[in-house]
């Protein structure tokens, strides 16, 4: 099948950094942010996608068809992505984003058949480019029984920066309200772990690489040109989690991992 119709299909929008949307990003984060005027990642919570309660699906987000083809498989997963700053964003300002679906790629996965779907984004305020984006997101089949493992472990790094959190239903449900995201894995505990094969809510995807990305910028002292971040397993609420940092020749290498060691997202800085 293919969706190739859908590529360069473009959506634009635009919003303020409100001293609304500012405050919410503070009070949900707490100390875990830099202390930028406006701190690296609110950019996810701005022009969220937006459909009316008869047009969603079983998940709670739009259904397919909207903003995306319609797609053979269910689930649907933030995989990762890329962000390239110009400069920081400021309180007030209006943002305007073009988005453009760029690709759209079918393979086959170790538990099954994936789609990938790439978005590339243009964030401006006038006519001066201020970020530049890629959202990859993963769509898959319902589990089956046994389909599921288990990653191992990562070995601990070196002394390094370092961020905690236990992550809990308040924070996820105020993350979810506050970017406008139904996605029931992240607050519908019967639908996450008997539809979608979860052993509890999920942590959402740019939560997590929110916490990278503000440690990164505590500890180089400003937003990082470039930083790149994939998801890597996901992350079950109320489950202890470090924000992890590390030196490498390419900058500074980020992870998020639960107590028992497995990495749920991994991350560059530079």
């Amino acid at each position: 099948m293919t969706y190739r119709h859908w590529i360069g299909r473009q959506f634009t929008g635009s919003e303020a950094v409100s001293d609304r949307v500012l405050n919410q990003f503070r009070a949900t984060f707490g100390t875990m942010l830099a202390p930028n005027a406006v701190p690296p990642g609110l950019h996810w919570c701005l022009m969220p996608d937006i459909a009316p309660a008869d047009r969603i699906g079983r998940d709670g987000t739009p259904q397919q068809g909207i903003f995306i083809p319609e797609l053979p498989l269910p689930r649907r997963m933030w995989a990762g992505g890329e962000l390239t700053f110009a400069r920081d964003l400021q309180p007030g300002e209006t943002l305007r984003r073009v988005t453009t679906i760029s690709d759209i790629a079918e393979k086959a996965g170790a538990t099954g058949p994936l789609i990938f779907l790439t978005m590339d984004m243009v964030w401006s305020v006038g006519e001066e480019t201020v970020l530049t984006e890629r959202r990859d997101f993963a769509y898959r089949e319902d589990p089956r029984p046994g389909s599921g493992t288990t990653p191992d472990p990562a070995p601990d790094w070196p002394e390094g920066p370092l961020w905690t959190a236990t992550p809990d239903p308040v924070l996820l449900f105020r993350y979810s309200a506050m970017t406008f995201n139904g996605h029931r894995i992240h607050y519908d505990h019967p639908y996450a772990t008997g539809v979608e094969g979860y052993d509890s809510l999920v942590v959402h995807g740019p939560l997590q690489a929110t916490w990278m990305l503000n440690l990164a910028t505590t500890v180089m002292g400003q937003t990082p040109t470039r930083f790149r971040y994939r998801g890597m397993s996901p992350l079950i609420c109320n489950q202890a989690v470090r924000i992890e940092g590390r030196k490498s020749k390419d900058g500074l290498a980020l992870r998020v991992r639960n107590a028992s060691g497995v990495v749920s997202m991994q991350g560059m800085a530079g």
